[in-house]
């Protein structure tokens, strides 16, 4: 995964020397009234660069000012600084000052809307195989979780949550990774053939469904089949349209997407749209289990913890 600003590798264990200066001042000039948007200027105007060496922008500046880890912490389950066991590149006095600053620039904005790259069953809980969602923490970080049962029953064990960046960028380098074998860009344009098949297929689906459910109404305006029967039938084909067109929406962004040249994947994949980098992800994996942390607080792909499954592309036609 990508490592933050500032520090020398991915667990956080160094400073990265050439970067804690810059970065600390970053956070001066913040703190003395600067916008974000100028610190990003000033930034690229020294030469300064992000981790994966893209330019400074305002909501890069954001984001790193928002991390705890530049001053050492983490926020705990329920939502307080707490020490990260790490070192820190500023003070925590200078990140509160720097959470200040952000809540009185921004004091009734709600956090944007985060745009999940492994929801929908893209996902699930290792422990319950519960499909995990999308649920931000009490500090506001997206995250994916394994929801807890309900008072009705549904839910999973509610035992797995991970931070969606760190789930993200691991499933994000193994994806490009495969992309970058010997073939499989070939076998992945014959796999993209096999899923366009199926587009006509469960377009087709879609429109005998739209049809019975038509059938349907007007037996029932002519009173030739009960309400109950109509309730039940209708039911049934609505499921059946709800799923079909939930499996078209991402058959579709798996037969479309393009990779270009593929001259630099890695930077496809930084910049690609959502919809396909989900679309290849769902393509290459058939399943993502995700398994709880060794212990509470645990930032880090322990071995084991996301356990990938890989779809045969040459089998893929029927698979979705």
């Amino acid at each position: 995964m990508p490592r933050l600003y500032g520090f020398d590798d991915a667990s956080r264990r160094r400073l990265r020397d050439d970067e804690v200066d810059p970065l600390r001042q970053m956070v001066s000039r913040a703190l003395k009234g600067q916008s974000n948007a100028d610190i990003a200027v000033w930034a690229n105007g020294e030469g300064y660069r992000g981790t994966l060496g893209g330019e400074w922008k305002d909501a890069s500046v954001g984001r790193l000012f928002r991390n705890p880890a530049i001053a050492g912490l983490r926020y705990d389950d329920d939502g307080e600084l707490v020490d990260a066991g790490h070192p820190g590149a500023i003070t925590r006095e200078e990140f509160t000052a720097l959470l200040e600053r952000e809540s009185s620039r921004k004091p009734a904005e709600p956090a944007p809307p985060y745009d999940y790259l492994l929801v929908d069953g893209g996902c699930t809980c290792g422990k319950c195989t519960w499909p995990l969602q999308g649920a931000r923490t009490n500090a506001g970080t997206p995250g994916y979780r394994c929801r807890p049962k309900d008072k009705d029953g549904r839910g999973g064990c509610g035992e797995v949550r991970m931070d969606a960046e760190l789930l993200e960028n691991y499933v994000g380098e193994h994806v490009v990774a495969e992309l970058l074998k010997p073939g499989v860009r070939k076998q992945l344009l014959k796999a993209q053939a096999a899923v366009r098949a199926q587009v006509e297929k469960m377009k087709s689906i879609i429109e005998d469904l739209e049809g019975r459910r038509t059938e349907a109404a007007t037996l029932y305006g002519q009173r030739q089949i009960s309400s109950d029967a109509f309730v039940t039938a209708d039911r049934e084909i609505t499921a059946n349209l709800k799923d079909t067109r939930s499996r078209l929406r991402y058959a579709e962004q798996m037969a479309n997407f393009s990779l270009g040249d593929a001259k630099d994947l890695v930077r496809w994949w930084n910049t690609a749209p959502s919809a396909s980098k989900r679309a290849i992800a769902r393509l290459f994996l058939e399943k993502i289990e995700v398994f709880p942390a060794s212990a509470r607080g645990v930032r880090t792909v322990e071995p084991g913890r996301v356990v990938l499954h890989w779809r045969k592309l040459r089998d893929l036609s029927g698979s979705l």
